[in-house]
């Protein structure tokens, strides 16, 4: 367990919120913020910034315990199965949530167990690969692929999550072939890449900014329908080579199932004024994410659209997994 005192402080951010403390008796003593994933990565950061808020609009500590393992999985199910006290929360993520427990055991029911509080950050995937291969665009990376089948591999922040089936998806839609090498966060997937132990990967631009700016990887393009304010010269896969190709991810608060509404309703209070904050917003927009505001019905509409989307992609995946 990590105490976010020092991110923020290193960040040079004091994110003090005008929101008020909340009601009595809740909370009076230290709240857990779980991250799915390793720290260092995205939602790590997502993760430690909305807890610092957090702690200081209701004047007692917030802990973030990284719990990584099986592409945010491990995690998320840690939260279901927590006590619905209002003492724990998932800095959850689209992969875990959305998309996993339509492809493989989950061990929780997003729809059941989990009680979603507001999306915090948005975010997309830049297409990343090592700087000695061969090719220069998207174009010339989907022949490269194809002209070796199965034998370029990929990173990922682990099985089950956005940045390994937005890869998938793209295998389906292109025809291509390459091995899966799963990571515990997205950090140390894109150090793969740069270290040259992984070929490519779909890497959140949280953790891919730093080493495109400074020329350690070649990114070929984004996964949003429009170009990227962050990489304004990059093409879309969209426009490049698979029409209609999105992968975007966001990062959300997540309660257990059960957790009193006043509760929910509070950390939601807190969480849409967050959105709103300068100094909030100009730290996402430093690691390339966006603030978003979401109220928890907003928020579970979303997961239950984005759930209805990613069903049938996965069968379709398996279908040609299985041929």
């Amino acid at each position: 367990m990590k105490h976010v005192a020092g991110l923020a402080l290193s960040l040079g951010i004091a994110l003090a919120p005008s929101v008020p403390h909340a009601q009595e008796g809740w909370p009076n003593r230290a709240m857990t913020f779980i991250v799915p994933y390793a720290a260092g990565g995205y939602t790590d950061l997502v993760g430690r910034l909305t807890a610092r808020y957090v702690e200081k609009a209701l004047g007692k500590p917030v802990i973030v315990d990284n719990r990584a393992g099986a592409g945010g999985i491990v995690g998320t199910q840690a939260v279901a199965k927590a006590a619905a006290d209002g003492y724990t929360f998932c800095v959850c993520s689209i992969g875990a949530v959305s998309i996993a427990p339509f492809a493989q055991k989950v061990g929780y029911d997003p729809m059941q167990d989990l009680a979603p509080v507001g999306i915090v950050s948005s975010i997309v995937q830049a297409v990343i690969v090592k700087k000695d291969l061969p090719v220069k665009t998207m174009a010339e990376f989907v022949s490269y692929a194809k002209s070796n089948p199965g034998k370029l591999n990929y990173g990922s922040s682990g099985a089950g999550g956005l940045t390994h089936y937005s890869v998938e998806l793209f295998q389906v839609r292109t025809g291509i072939k390459a091995v899966h090498i799963p990571f515990k966060g997205g950090g140390q997937s894109t150090a793969a890449v740069v270290a040259g132990e992984v070929d490519f990967a779909f890497a959140n631009t949280t953790d891919a900014l730093p080493q495109i700016e400074s020329g350690m990887v070649r990114a070929l393009a984004v996964t949003s329908l429009e170009r990227s304010r962050y990489f304004p010269d990059l093409p879309t896969v969209h426009e490049a080579v698979v029409p209609n190709f999105i992968a975007e991810t966001w990062n959300g608060i997540i309660a257990p199932q059960s957790t009193p509404e006043p509760i929910i309703r509070k950390l939601s209070e807190i969480l849409l004024e967050m959105a709103d904050d300068p100094e909030m917003k100009a730290a996402m927009r430093k690691a390339g994410a966006d603030t978003v505001k979401s109220t928890p019905d907003q928020y579970r509409a979303q997961i239950q659209q984005e759930m209805a989307q990613w069903k049938p992609l996965i069968a379709e995946i398996a279908d040609k997994e299985n041929k």
